[in-house]
């Protein structure tokens, strides 16, 4: 079981990780301007810094604009369902006192009083149920710290070198290498940007994960329009399904799902039809969190309590994991869907679950390891000799790079969330995780969200999106083993090839 008392020391602070080569971190100093331009114009990514700015967003009842004016009872009575619901209607009967027969107040007011009983009943068994939907959104997204962060959500596009990032205005903005035009989009649906994601084998399709809803968005890519117009996007809803904290496509783009906290179905959505199916298991107060397998042959589902569960999509059969200590906070599958990584809410550790296939055939079968074994341990350690640094802690977020060769790892912790901790993968025949070392920033900030691009060809490359809103592009460069077969050469630290962008037995099952 790797540890990080297996780790190099940490780079010390004024420090900044540029790339990794010959198997090490390489670091410079957060001043030299020349290595860190060289860096940056050999990636030819967009860099982007975004300003953190208060949140001055007032959500408003649009009444508030009109003039008053007096109305008869039925008038009023659908002019609150349309706006609040049936809660709504219950709650501005219950205050008609003198408008309605008294029998009526009182009996509308028994049945509010029966719905809080059983709401509360309800939210002391899942305590989520009682938070509003921004607490939802933050309580259960990746990023570090969601209410604040400059950069709320960032994702590639899985084929082009683009991506999307969600800003603390619920803007998302799209930017394009060797391209300038940023487009810009806004809509008065989109409000707590909780995920993005692109779908595969589309250049101009973009999901994301609002409040009340999914939007689907139609972005151009030949388009000079720098704020595409409502006319671009699709709204997907379905009642009791809000706020959406997570959705991924099928890795054919055929299928999108999504999830809330709040509702014990994920949603199947046919995007072109809008119409969805539900993935309906109860138990464990509704799905926090959802990722497809890269070989589609698995979606992993965490909800938010001890429960999570693995999808087979063939015949959309279930397995159900459970665990006495917490949630499930972070998963990743390696690239052929055999391995599952996952880390809870409350322990330093990570671990993972083993799926077979079938003889003779490429199906998974049903049924993996009976029991999650504890692969990488994460309790804080002290390194270092001259200078001590405190690394280590419960995991915030966790993913892991396409060739299933690097695994990076964000700590939830303060004292933590300042460095990434990056290991070395095998998959194959047997999990090996082994210490690579640690992703320091700039000075003065902590890491927010990681990714990794998925088309990088000259290894790996990680995305850090920091707390003061710059976003990172840290080049891993290491050898895929095709490229070994070929006989490929990496050059050393001192210069980068190329620009990379050319063609413990804690848990049983149930």
């Amino acid at each position: 079981m790797c540890s990080l008392l297996n780790f190099p020391t940490p780079p010390p602070d004024g420090t900044i990780t540029v790339c990794e080569a010959n198997s090490e971190l390489v670091n410079t100093d957060n001043n030299n301007e020349d290595i860190l331009n060289r860096y940056k114009d050999m990636m030819n990514i967009p860099d982007i810094t975004v300003e953190r700015s208060p949140n001055t967003l007032v959500h408003e009842s649009a009444k508030s604009a009109f003039i008053e004016h007096k109305q008869t009872v039925l008038k009023k009575i659908i002019a609150t369902w349309h706006e609040n619901g049936c809660m709504g209607v219950l709650e501005e009967i219950a205050n008609m006192k003198g408008e309605v027969s008294p029998w009526i107040c009182k009996t509308v007011c028994g049945i509010l009083m029966s719905i809080r009983w059983l709401n509360s009943l309800h939210g002391s068994i899942f305590p989520h149920l009682l938070l509003s939907s921004e607490d939802l959104v933050c309580e259960f997204s990746h990023t570090l710290d969601w209410q604040s962060s400059p950069v709320k959500v960032f994702a590639w596009h899985p084929h082009v070198m683009k991506f999307a990032a969600a800003l603390n205005d619920d803007s998302v903005k799209i930017y394009t290498v060797n391209n300038s035009l940023v487009p810009t989009l806004k809509h008065k649906l989109q409000k707590y940007v909780a995920d993005i994601a692109w779908r595969p084998f589309s250049s101009s399709e973009v999901a994301l994960a609002c409040q009340s809803c999914v939007l689907v968005w139609h972005v151009d890519p030949k388009s000079l329009a720098t704020r595409p117009s409502t006319a671009c996007v699709q709204v997907l809803s379905q009642t009791g399904h809000s706020p959406v904290t997570s959705l991924c496509w099928c890795p054919q783009g055929g299928a999108l799902i999504t999830a809330s906290p709040a509702d014990t179905a994920m949603m199947v959505w046919d995007v072109s039809m809008e119409r969805c199916e539900p993935l309906r298991r109860f138990g464990g107060g509704g799905v926090s969190f959802i990722n497809w397998s890269p070989d589609g042959s698995k979606v992993f589902a965490a909800t938010p309590s001890t429960v999570f569960r693995v999808w087979h999509t063939q015949k959309w059969e279930v397995e159900k994991w459970s665990n006495p200590c917490s949630r499930c906070q972070a998963a990743c599958w390696s690239p052929d869907g055999s391995t599952l990584l996952f880390a809870t809410y409350t322990e330093p550790k990570v671990y993972s679950l083993r799926f077979g296939h079938l003889t003779g055939t490429t199906e998974t079968s049903i049924g993996g390891s009976k029991a999650a074994v504890c692969v990488v341990d994460l309790t804080q350690v002290v390194l270092g000799s001259t200078e001590e640094y405190n690394v280590g802690g419960c995991v915030q977020s966790m993913v892991w790079d396409p060739l299933g060769q690097r695994l990076a790892v964000l700590f939830r912790e303060s004292n933590s969330s300042n460095l990434v901790a990056v290991f070395k993968t095998k998959v194959h025949p047997v999990l090996e995780i082994i210490s690579c070392g640690f992703v320091r920033g700039p000075t003065n900030t902590s890491a927010a969200s990681i990714c990794f691009q998925p088309t990088f060809d000259s290894g790996a490359l990680l995305t850090v999106v920091w707390s003061n809103g710059k976003v990172s592009h840290i080049p891993l460069y290491f050898l895929s083993p095709r490229a070994l077969e070929h006989g490929g050469l990496i050059s050393g630290s001192g210069v980068a090839p190329g620009n990379g962008h050319t063609p413990s037995l804690l848990f049983s099952q149930d």
